[in-house]
């Protein structure tokens, strides 16, 4: 019995040493990637919180076109020729904001695309920002890569990584014998300082390991996607996104408005609702009709496309998440999974509170080592005639 009682010590040991210098050294970052991803969960209506012009005002007027739309954008960025993506918000009240990618000022960056808030109704322009350089996307791009680009992703994933080991070994240290998981599960009451700091630390590891753990393997998965895509292609091929070209280049083009390639594009799912035009980059560009069909995972990212010809107004392509294979499948779900999107307001409140757990786990896994550390120290100040004195035969015999 000894030998086998030793080892599990020793490998309790070890596993204690793994966490503790785990928390000590990564929690503050551990901590801060989980208050960040909270923020963000709501970061559309946190950013419209700070930014008051972005809420639109009751009207009792007709929404502009998209057509109109897209001119207010470009009489407003008359330089920017390429294309521009607009989200189309579900809200009445929300602006319709669109994006133009790679614009000069912020090519160095792997994505800051300028962002132009526009009024539905009167066609105003309501704020005109770079990604990155206002609150909201500032917080995305340290939760994301650090603020240090493709370096910080692949430290993210690295983290990520060694978050879900200090997550499985806070589990097994905690594991409790089946008799005593009601009181692992739960707060002792009347108990010391030092008790309900190490409750606090267990409970909060506990009730939110399995968000945690599903928010670093989906977090190490959206961080490295060159990595982990080809991993998930092995077991089914993925699916090449098209990029087609509009069939016909007439000599003096004329472009169908963005009204008319929407039409075109819900025809397809008239049941779908409409999230995204993204408008043709040059001559030979199509329209991109992004739309969202029920049960599709993400609210805001589905993947539900219809590409309309520019001129003629012909479908050229059409991609829905029913003809995808079980790996693009699961990548898909990947983004809606890390921001709880998929499981409704139910899921993005998971995700909240379990982001809002990390600095709790981090402070009272700190206090926890102090106190122990203290207590160390004041067995080891104890003279040496007390450590040393002989037990008395009563507590021999204990």
């Amino acid at each position: 019995m000894g030998a086998p009682a030793s080892k599990k010590q020793t490998r309790r040991q070890f596993w204690l040493a793994v966490h503790l210098y785990l928390g000590l050294s990564l929690g503050l970052v551990i901590a801060m990637v989980g208050l960040t991803g909270s923020l963000l969960v709501f970061y559309i209506d946190l950013d419209e919180w700070l930014n008051p012009q972005l809420i639109v005002a009751e009207s009792s007027t007709q929404r502009q076109s998209y057509e109109a739309i897209f001119q207010a954008l470009r009489r407003a960025e008359p330089t920017r020729q390429r294309g521009w993506r607009l989200e189309i918000p579900d809200d009445p009240q929300r602006a319709i904001t669109a994006r133009y990618y790679k614009p000069q000022e912020t090519e160095h960056h792997g994505f800051a695309p300028l962002m132009v808030s526009v009024d539905p109704y009167t066609g105003m322009v309501l704020a005109n920002r770079f990604w990155g350089e206002f609150a909201m996307t500032w917080l995305y791009d340290l939760h994301y890569k650090l603020l240090l680009d493709e370096t910080g992703k692949i430290l993210m994933a690295i983290l990520g990584g060694l978050l879900l080991i200090s997550l499985v070994s806070g589990t097994y240290l905690w594991w409790p014998p089946l008799h005593k998981l009601k009181n692992a599960l739960s707060l002792k009451r009347h108990a010391s300082r030092e008790r309900l700091n190490y409750d606090l630390h267990k409970l909060a590891g506990v009730y939110s390991f399995i968000v945690l753990l599903l928010l670093a393997l989906t977090g190490i998965a959206l961080e490295i996607p060159q990595y982990v895509n080809p991993l998930f292609g092995y077991f089914s091929p993925l699916q090449a996104s098209p990029y087609p070209k509009s069939a016909t280049t007439p000599n003096n083009p004329v472009r169908i408005s963005l009204d008319q390639a929407v039409a075109v594009g819900q025809a397809r799912f008239p049941q779908a609702r409409l999230c995204w035009i993204e408008t043709p980059h040059d001559a030979n560009g199509s329209y991109r009709i992004n739309l969202r069909q029920t049960g599709e995972p993400s609210q805001r990212f589905p993947k539900t496309n219809v590409w309309v010809d520019q001129y003629s107004s012909q479908v050229l392509a059409i991609s829905t998440p029913d003809e995808l294979g079980s790996s693009d499948t699961i990548i898909n779900w990947l983004h809606p999974l890390h921001t709880g999107e998929a499981f409704g307001l139910t899921g993005q409140l998971l995700v909240l509170f379990s982001g809002l757990l990390c600095p709790v786990l981090f402070v009272t896994g700190l206090i926890r080592w102090l106190q122990k550390r203290r207590g160390s120290r004041t067995r080891d100040r104890q003279p040496l005639t007390t450590k040393n004195r002989p037990l008395s035969p009563h507590l021999l015999n204990r």
